[in-house]
Formats: structure tokens, sequence, C-alpha cells
């Protein structure tokens, strides 16, 4: 199934009957965004603004779920525990020391995921982007910034549609580099659900754009998701509002 049908087959099983009360999540951070949810038992998509849940954007950080599998693939990186020396560029504290790759995904740390991406080389990751089908596909802008602000694009359909081969191990990957990746990706967890995800925050055409992507597994199912926000203008919470929305969202489908 090619991109274009999986956009096709989406829009047209949006669900309308989904309370329009989601926009006022949005508002209420002064953002405009979408949300995707895939609930895999009963095999159903709900979509706040279909047309936008297809709107390809920059993946920002969300790239890091498909570069952890990368580097695993081949063999960059050996497992979770796998440091890489600082390169001293400053950002945050969390981020400015050697760092293991789940110290780096846990705290989004840039510097660590373009050091992978430049070990990787662009042959091999194009190739791997490839494999995995991964949005656009076009890494031109650079080996180690295509997924920041460059070429790569990606929409909130293709990541659930991503992330729900990632989970039922249907990715040409090896099981492994699965594992290792679903247990540094968890968000929150107790002992009614796990969520597992990934963040990320980038820039397109002057805008800033705010993802948060994963699954939640409840109760013998899987709940895939994607929220997407912007804004052309500075939003004190812009990135809290992700998992804030995502958690109201939920909330209110009865996920959590």
């Amino acid at each position: 199934m090619n991109v274009k049908t999986i956009s096709a087959m989406l829009v047209f099983i949006t669900l309308t009957g989904i309370s329009q009360d989601f926009k006022k999540y949005f508002d209420e951070y002064g953002v405009k965004g979408s949300f995707i949810m895939y609930d895999m038992n009963n095999d159903k998509y709900f979509m706040y603004d279909s047309a936008r849940c297809n709107t390809r954007f920059t993946p920002a950080s969300t790239f890091k779920v498909a570069n952890t599998i990368i580097g695993l693939e081949t063999g960059v990186i050996a497992d979770e525990n796998f440091i890489i020396k600082w390169d001293s560029t400053k950002s945050r504290e969390a981020c400015d020391h050697d760092l293991t790759l789940k110290e780096a995904i846990k705290n989004s740390c840039v510097w660590y995921y373009k050091e992978l991406a430049r070990r990787v080389g662009m042959e091999k990751m194009q190739e791997m982007v490839n494999k995995l089908s991964y949005g656009n596909m076009d890494l031109s802008s650079g080996v180690d910034k295509f997924w920041l602000e460059g070429s790569l694009k990606i929409s909130q359909a293709e990541q659930v549609e991503f992330l729900k081969k990632l989970y039922k191990y249907e990715l040409p990957v090896e099981r492994r580099s699965i594992d290792i990746l679903k247990n540094i990706i968890v968000l929150d967890s107790n002992s009614s659900y796990v969520m597992r995800g990934k963040t990320g925050w980038g820039v397109q055409n002057n805008n800033d754009i705010g993802w948060l992507v994963g699954w939640v597994e409840k109760a013998g199912n899987v709940y895939f998701y994607a929220v997407n926000i912007e804004s052309d203008k500075e939003v004190p919470k812009f990135g809290e509002a992700r998992m804030k929305i995502t958690e109201k969202i939920l909330k209110d489908m009865g996920v959590f």
C-alpha cells in the first residue's frame, strides 16, 4: 500500500462522531493542531482535522525512533548502553556530557543523534530510510540535519502507520532492534497502562512545529497516536502543550 493510498484511506474513514471539543485543548495553549489515533483491536481510526493529519511536516526529534533502529541495525550502536562521547556542543545540562543511547533518547539530545547519523553515513542512511518507507524519504539536506529543519517530511497518518508496523514487528529489521527501542521510549506506566512515545520540536516555514507520537498499551489493546501542533509566534508552554493536549484527548476518548 503506497502513501497516497494510505492517505486516501485515512481521510475516508475519519469518524465524525468524535467530540469537536478537542479544539479547546489546542486553543488553551494558543496553537493550531491535529490529532490521530488508531484503535488496534477495533481497527478504527479517529481524527481531529483529517486534512492536517495527512499534511507532511518536519519530523524533528520524532525521527529519533527511526534513527535508533537504523543505528542498531547498521551496528553503529550496539545497545541502549552504547556511549558516544560529547562533542562539546552546548545545549542543556542533561545533554552536555558523554551519553548512552538510553540517555540520549530520554533527554532528546540532538548532538548524539547527529553523530550517530554521521557514523551511519548518507548512503546507508538513505538505504535504511527507504527500507523503512519513512515519510517522503528525502535526505537531500544533509546526513546530520535532514530530519530537523530539512528535506525529510512525514504526516501524522504516516507516523501512525510506521509505529503500527514497528509495534507488530512488521518492519524489515531485527526483532532485537525493535525490543531495545520499545524499552527506552516509555513515557509513563502504571498498573493500568504503558505509554510509549517520542516528542519533537522543529521549525518549518518559520513556524514552530511540535510532535508527540507513540502508543498506549492497555487491557490487551494498543492505541497508536500522533499529535502535531504549530505556531507562528512564541508560545511560552509550547513544549508542555504536546503532552498535555495528548493526555486530555486520550482521557476524553477513554484510553486513560
